[in-house]
């Protein structure tokens, strides 16, 4: 288990030094900052003055150790909109993306599971048609477009939610169910075809010939050697809803990593925008490894891969 620990680990390294070495091509391909940064004017000299300060004028070999430097200590970049170092402003935003996926990843594991589950026991009867629908429609509708009609319905029309802003347990229900329901119909479809695999096995009618009563033979037996897929999407899912936050911050101007991130790219704010995505993809990688250490505990053959 702990060189499999150890593995991961390795390989969580590789993909955020691969991640932080496109950054570095993608910031190159950006063109001269020096056309953001100072004014239209400015002179030839200003602008080999501003060069030569960001260290621009040194070969492209040495910028990059010295990005990998900077970004090894901490230093994700100056803001050129905020006037402060990006990582401290990624830093203060990433705690309610957080929140706001944590509780979508909540919402959709607590409806989801119970739908496949429903979904799996009354196969081809109406309970299994409606679950399957809802994941359907859950899968089909646009992120934005759901967000949108949530606001039109619960804020605008009835007036029983706030619509705008992140402050208190009302302004985060409708941003959770607007991020949470593709979650939550992909969750329901894993948690159907899983258990429907599982409970067509022969242990299972082994467990049921002993006499064993079937809530146990559904959970103690079906769903727990059912979840390692199921855990690998939810594992899966928190990096798309970190994506997805982009969009429904935005819908719901929550004060968040994705609305941070929109705006950056509209202030063209290229350090910001790095410290992002660099912050977003350690957070990514932290999770999938973690994914996959539970899953090898819960199924050692995962550890011989």
């Amino acid at each position: 288990m702990l060189a499999y620990i150890v593995r991961r680990l390795l390989l969580m390294v590789i993909v955020v030094a691969g991640v932080m070495s496109i950054i570095f091509v993608l910031q190159k391909l950006a063109g001269d900052p020096t056309l953001i940064l100072l004014p239209v004017d400015a002179s030839a000299e200003a602008r080999v003055l501003l060069r030569s300060q960001l260290g621009l004028d040194r070969p492209v070999w040495q910028q990059y150790l010295a990005f990998l430097g900077r970004v090894a200590t901490g230093d994700l970049g100056h803001s050129w909109k905020f006037n402060q170092p990006a990582a401290a402003v990624v830093l203060e935003a990433l705690p309610r993306t957080l929140l706001l996926a944590g509780l979508a990843l909540l919402f959709g594991i607590a409806t989801a599971i119970p739908l496949g589950i429903l979904a799996a026991i009354h196969r081809g009867r109406w309970v299994d048609t409606l679950a399957t629908a809802i994941a359907t429609i859950g899968q089909a509708i646009p992120v934005y477009w759901l967000g949108l009609l949530l606001i039109m319905v619960f804020g605008a029309r009835l007036r029983w939610l706030p619509t705008i802003g992140g402050e208190g347990v009302a302004a985060l229900i409708l941003p959770t169910i607007t991020l949470g329901v593709l979650t939550m119909a992909r969750i329901a479809r894993i948690t159907r075809s899983s258990m429907l695999e599982v409970m067509g096995q022969d242990f299972i009618r082994t467990v049921r010939a002993k006499g064993m009563g079937e809530p146990n033979v559904l959970f103690k037996h079906g769903l727990r050697n059912a979840m390692v897929p199921i855990a690998v999407l939810i594992g899966l899912q928190l990096g798309s809803l970190l994506g997805g936050a982009v969009i429904v911050e935005t819908v719901f101007s929550y004060p968040g990593v994705g609305r941070l991130a929109v705006n950056a790219v509209y202030a063209r704010d290229f350090p910001m925008v790095q410290a992002v995505v660099l912050v977003v993809t350690v957070v990514f990688s932290l999770v999938n490894t973690l994914v996959d250490i539970i899953c090898a505990a819960l199924n050692p053959q995962i550890r011989l891969t």
